[in-house]
């Protein structure tokens, strides 16, 4: 690929530097030979808690990088802007400072903010010259049942509000069924909606039945132009999972080798401690490598795991651990 091409299809957050996916034409043959030893992934995965150990200053710094690829999250019906510009503070300065500067990292910052709709506004005022994206979920999150012309006009009224990066919900009933074309269909309407802004096809892999359809799901979306390919919205019962996550990791590097395009990862739902982000990230540079262990290709989405790693991170400092509410969230 020539430069300028690399150029132009770049995208503007502050920590992309990969040429976005453009996705390709739906190849129904690649997608139906997709298989998923099922038994051998959850061997593998049963093994990944035991594989991998980093202590003293290398588990400080691993726990650091799982802040800054953190998409801070708030999704609760009862959000309000309080609480956002809150979570916002709290995105700019995830640690307390003087640990940070014990660390030596005064800068550090969770990957973005991840909010409804209506508070979209509210987020991108706090975060304002941070550098800090607002993510905003949308297409009838979490469900995705609503009208398909709502769902692709609200992706576009969350850029039109200042979302640089989108979380949509797939259809679940088109991967139940095997219909290929129109998941394809579906998320390349939404990726063309997002125009600049980043997506992330979620798809809530607790509700698609077997792994197989997870690598299919994941396939057929990347096709369409998917920047990310996402576990969960966590509200389905049983959210982001190692065998899930190696699935879906799988896809990634089939599809990279396959089109040499790079496409991020997001597990989210359930991944509240810092023992477990660490599990995480020794799974990407396994499987994937360092690249992606940058911000532009992997982030947790969740809320409640910055309070462990904060926890972590003071005891390795001090020697002490501290009671969990003085790691509140706002």
């Amino acid at each position: 690929m020539e430069t300028t091409t690399i150029e132009a299809a770049t995208h503007q957050l502050p920590q992309a530097i990969e040429p976005r996916n453009p996705g390709m034409d739906l190849d129904l043959d690649w997608v139906r030979a997709v298989q998923v030893n099922t038994s051998a992934v959850e061997r593998r995965a049963a093994t990944l808690p035991g594989r991998r150990s980093v202590k003293k200053d290398y588990q400080a710094a691993w726990l650091c990088r799982a802040i800054s690829l953190i998409d801070l999250t708030t999704l609760s019906g009862d959000d309000t802007e309080g609480r956002v510009k809150r979570l916002c503070a709290k995105a700019k300065q995830p640690v307390n400072p003087a640990l940070l500067a014990d660390l030596d990292l005064p800068d550090l910052t969770t990957g973005a903010i991840c909010v409804y709709h209506d508070m979209i506004e509210t987020a991108v005022q706090a975060l304002e010259g941070t550098g800090i994206p607002v993510a905003a979920v949308s297409t009838g999150f979490p469900a995705g049942l609503s009208p398909f012309h709502l769902r692709v006009e609200e992706i576009r009224q969350s850029v039109a509000a200042g979302a640089s990066e989108i979380d949509i919900v797939i259809t679940r009933r088109h991967v139940l069924q095997g219909n290929w074309q129109a998941l394809y269909d579906e998320m390349k309407a939404f990726r063309e909606a997002c125009g600049d802004a980043h997506v992330k096809a979620i798809l809530a892999t607790g509700e698609l039945g077997t792994l197989r359809n997870v690598a299919r799901a994941s396939l057929v979306c990347m096709m369409a132009g998917a920047d990310f390919i996402k576990t969960s919205t966590g509200k389905e019962s049983v959210n982001a999972t190692l065998p899930v996550s190696l699935t879906m990791i799988r896809a990634i590097r089939d599809y990279y080798d396959r089109t040499g395009y790079r496409v991020g990862y997001k597990p989210a739902g359930g991944i509240s401690k810092a023992k477990d982000a660490l599990v995480y990230l020794a799974l990407m540079k396994d499987e994937l490598g360092d690249r992606w262990l940058q911000p532009d290709l992997f982030r947790f989405g969740a809320s409640s795991l910055l309070g462990d790693i904060e926890r972590q991170l003071e005891h390795h400092l001090t020697g002490r651990y501290s009671a969990g509410y003085r790691h509140a969230m706002g």
